[in-house]
């Protein structure tokens, strides 16, 4: 099976308790949650005057980033996906209730002929160093093992080998590729520094890695938002199931799916 399949049949067979944050468009959500009926049962977390009347569980409240994260971290449900509620204070939030001393995320990914992919990273704010970037390496590839799914690294950097002595900078990114990539070889990884060229690596990898945080997010978003790709949300790399997903999204069934796949 591909990553797809493996996703889609653990999600059916975990049919898992999904919590998902509802704040503006709140029927974007409740559509979602229709979609996903299949592999999980979706509790909605927000304000039940703006949800409104639905044939789902609603946990009413006025700061829905709290209530997730609370639901999880007391193993009340199964996991959660940030929905649309905001990012930079439901994951501080849950950076400080788990005691993380920083966050990792893997998205999943799909190109616009629907080929499936692990990317790292997607926050501005990771992998900005060489020690947090084989550090989310080394994670990632740890949890792609979770679903009996072989790792095969893909390292981008700034630039084409030749293009060494043009700046500063890209020679340094291309420094830090090559190094990343050779470290994750001897600890028996299969992977690569395939410096720019994104467009031979896909071809060859399933978890593809950019040179930092900012260029990750910005790749991220020109696909999926610009580029007719899809994405799964990105996976927090912790013990307990959380799935960051875009407020952007028109469709929220692929995270739900990929968090029911990941629980129990």
């Amino acid at each position: 099976m591909n990553i797809i399949d493996i996703i889609h049949s653990r999600a059916v067979s975990n049919h898992a308790r999904i919590a998902i944050g509802v704040g503006d468009h709140p029927s974007r959500i409740i559509q979602s949650a229709r979609a996903s009926s299949a592999f999980a049962d979706v509790v909605l977390v927000g304000n039940k005057n703006d949800i409104g009347t639905c044939d789902f569980e609603v946990v009413n409240t006025g700061e829905p980033h709290k209530t997730l994260v609370e639901l999880l971290l007391d193993g009340e449900v199964d996991g959660v996906v940030r929905g649309n509620i905001s990012s930079s204070a439901t994951l501080a939030l849950l950076k400080q209730q788990f005691n993380l001393s920083r966050l990792h995320r893997v998205a999943l990914l799909l190109t616009s002929d629907g080929a499936p992919f692990f990317f790292a990273p997607t926050g501005i704010d990771e992998a900005n160093t060489i020690a947090d970037k084989f550090a989310l390496a080394n994670s990632g590839c740890e949890f792609i093992r979770r679903f009996g799914i072989t790792p095969v690294v893909a390292v981008l950097s700034g630039g084409r080998i030749e293009d060494v002595g043009r700046d500063a900078r890209v020679d340094k990114s291309l420094a830090e590729g090559e190094f990343v990539a050779s470290c994750l070889q001897r600890d028996g990884v299969d992977a690569k520094h395939y410096t720019v060229l994104i467009e031979d690596a896909i071809n060859h990898a399933n978890f593809i890695i950019a040179p930092d945080g900012i260029s990750g997010n910005l790749m991220y978003r020109t696909l999926v938002f610009l580029g007719d790709g899809d994405g799964f949300g990105a996976s927090v790399l912790m013990d307990k199931v959380f799935v960051d997903s875009s407020r952007a999204k028109e469709d929220y069934s692929k995270p739900i799916m990929l968090a029911s796949s990941m629980a129990l």
